[in-house]
């Protein structure tokens, strides 16, 4: 005689208890400095970040929040939701660089809070700190937050609809959850569009197949779900495509399947290569990234494990959904910024596994890490101060781009290609931060070889957290000395003393040069062969606004009785010279300048 099998349970998530409240708030004070302290400035970059910001300010303005506009100009290559929530953030706190980062910074916050909680509840104590800890002092979530981009935002919400779903299918009547998970993504798809889909989707079908979960799909709620999630993330795409005729091609064939395909038209993008896309990885995610092979030697028995633990499903889900995302956007077109989404699910792998190596007292793993970290740091922080050592006798230079290396910006492929523009020379206009980064990397990584050393493994690993929120402020500190290579505040505020209501402001070439002039000007501003990127499209549109001037246009008004302030960026200059022999320079800075046609 045979007996019934007990039917299995779901398993029940427990919460770890966490390390104590000083530390936590240790923790939240450290991601404060880092990511509130470098709110207020510097200034607002050219291209994207102002281009971004000046459709925030613009739906503002006009009251509508459904159709963005820049310059005036349709511009419907966005989700909407980014800008929903920073025009709110300029409702509240007016038109400033504080407002337009606020979102973000809030955004990094829960990401930090979401991260906390989550690995606390899948591993044993301190992983849910150290995945905090993490998130805070990992130098990629900083860096591609310095600009006003929707990625911080989804990374947010798809790591909180993975979450929900993941703790719904790991618990018992938490209907919530599910609805909670269906949520968060149609508000991802509203921050970047279609991906979302493609990220959450294909990650989850992968794991239920490969648990055999899938089983279990009607308790996935998938038709109430799949009900929230039209109700939230339809409206919009709606009412864009009744108001804006061809929307539904341009936003869903051309800013989604064909630059998947790299054939979107017009093209303005790059494709990092292949060797620079894997690799640039271990400097997006230093100092945690020195850690991999902790990971790395868990990875075949995550895919093995047979056991079904929050735990246990959280390993495998973050190598899934990182994968994704990963071997997506290598095959897509990319920027080194595409793949912050994927940063959260490695962090956490990464802290689950210096946690689990800190408690079992082996030794070898984490001193052979601790060393080769410590040796990167000591060759940047040597190079740091043969730089400043090289420069000990030159005087302080306020215009930093007068001592960097010739930048051509036609053929950028990496977004943050200005750090190589450095010199030796420019390194006078860098001492401070460039001396506190070579403290902190010097200094920072050693001490927690030490520390490994003795066995204070804890200590170690928040020091070497310290010391890289320390390097990130010398960061802010050195990026602030850029403003005038990245930003165009200070021509624009020339521009305004001398600026009269009639008169005329223009940029020579792409808009994206110049962008900035049109978040601090607050006034259209005439675009010399600018119909392209993402001006392009709304210019179709037949209530476009007349900003489009070629060079015959421009001769024309340049010759008028008509003021005309004409911005002319580095690489374009040699050509507008040829074109406007009479002129006069109105404002001079970083290469960029200002030409008028009457003083």
């Amino acid at each position: 005689m045979t007996t019934a099998s007990a039917p299995t349970l779901p398993t029940q998530v427990i919460e770890r208890e966490p390390p104590a409240n000083w530390l936590w708030a240790a923790v939240f004070a450290l991601c404060a400095v880092v990511y509130l302290g470098s709110a207020w400035s510097p200034s607002l970059q050219d291209d994207a970040d102002s281009t971004h910001a000046e459709a925030a300010r613009e739906m503002l303005v006009r009251g509508d929040y459904v159709t963005l506009h820049v310059n005036g100009v349709r511009y419907l290559e966005k989700a909407p939701l980014p800008y929903w929530l920073v025009a709110f953030s300029y409702r509240i706190f007016g038109v400033n660089e504080f407002a337009t980062r606020f979102p973000t910074v809030v955004a990094m916050f829960l990401l930090v809070l979401l991260a906390s909680r989550w690995a606390n509840r899948a591993f044993p104590s301190p992983a849910g700190m150290y995945a905090a800890l993490f998130i805070t002092t990992t130098a990629g979530y900083y860096l591609f937050t310095r600009i006003l981009i929707p990625e911080a935002i989804l990374s947010l919400l798809i790591a909180a609809s993975f979450y929900f779903f993941l703790t719904a299918l790991s618990s018992s009547g938490d209907a919530w959850r599910w609805y909670a998970g269906y949520a968060c993504l149609a508000l991802a798809v509203l921050t970047k569009g279609l991906v979302s889909l493609v990220f959450v989707g294909l990650s989850a079908t992968v794991l239920l197949v490969w648990t055999g979960e899938w089983r279990r799909w009607k308790q996935f709620r998938l038709p109430s779900g799949l009900m929230l999630f039209l109700l939230i993330a339809a409206p919009w795409h709606l009412l864009a495509g009744l108001r804006n005729p061809r929307f539904f091609w341009f936003y869903f064939v051309n800013e989604h399947f064909l630059r998947f395909l790299g054939k979107r038209y017009p093209v303005d993008y790059n494709k990092v290569p292949a060797a620079f896309y894997w690799t640039l990885h271990l400097v997006w995610l230093f100092p945690w990234s020195m850690y991999f092979p902790l990971a790395l030697r868990r990875l075949p028995g995550d895919f093995r494990s047979k056991e079904r633990s929050f735990g246990e499903r959280t390993r495998l889900l973050c190598w899934i959904w990182a994968g994704v995302i990963l071997t997506f956007f290598s095959f897509s077109t990319n920027q080194e910024y595409y793949t912050l989404p994927a940063y959260l699910p490695l962090l956490m792998l990464l802290a689950a596994s210096v946690a689990d190596e800190e408690r079992s007292g082996r030794r070898g793993w984490l001193i052979g890490t601790a060393a080769l970290t410590t040796l990167l740091a000591l060759v940047a922080g040597t190079a740091l101060v043969a730089g400043l050592w090289s420069s000990r006798h030159m005087p302080f230079v306020p215009d930093l781009a007068s001592v960097l290396a010739q930048h051509n910006m036609e053929e950028d492929t990496l977004s943050m290609s200005h750090i190589l523009d450095l010199t030796g020379p420019s390194f006078a206009a860098l001492r401070l931060p460039a001396g506190l980064a070579a403290v902190a990397l010097i200094l920072g990584p050693a001490t927690a070889l030490w520390l490994r050393s003795k066995k204070k493994d804890f200590s170690a690993t928040w020091t070497t957290a310290i010391t890289m929120g320390a390097f990130l402020v010398a960061a802010h500190i050195a990026l602030g000395r850029f403003d005038s290579v990245l930003s165009s505040k200070a021509i624009a505020s020339d521009i305004t003393r001398e600026l009269k209501s009639n008169d005329a402001v223009a940029i020579y070439g792409d808009q994206a040069f110049g962008s900035s002039l049109l978040f601090y000007l607050k006034r259209p501003i005439f675009l010399v062969n600018g119909r392209t990127t993402s001006m392009w499209f709304g210019s179709t549109y037949p209530d476009a606004p007349k900003i489009y001037w070629d060079e015959a246009d421009l001769q024309r008004v340049w010759s008028s009785d008509a003021r005309v302030f004409l911005f002319v960026p580095p690489h374009l200059r040699s050509q507008a010279d040829r074109l406007l022999p009479r002129k006069f320079v109105v404002t001079e800075r970083s290469g960029k300048i200002v030409y008028s046609n009457r003083l």
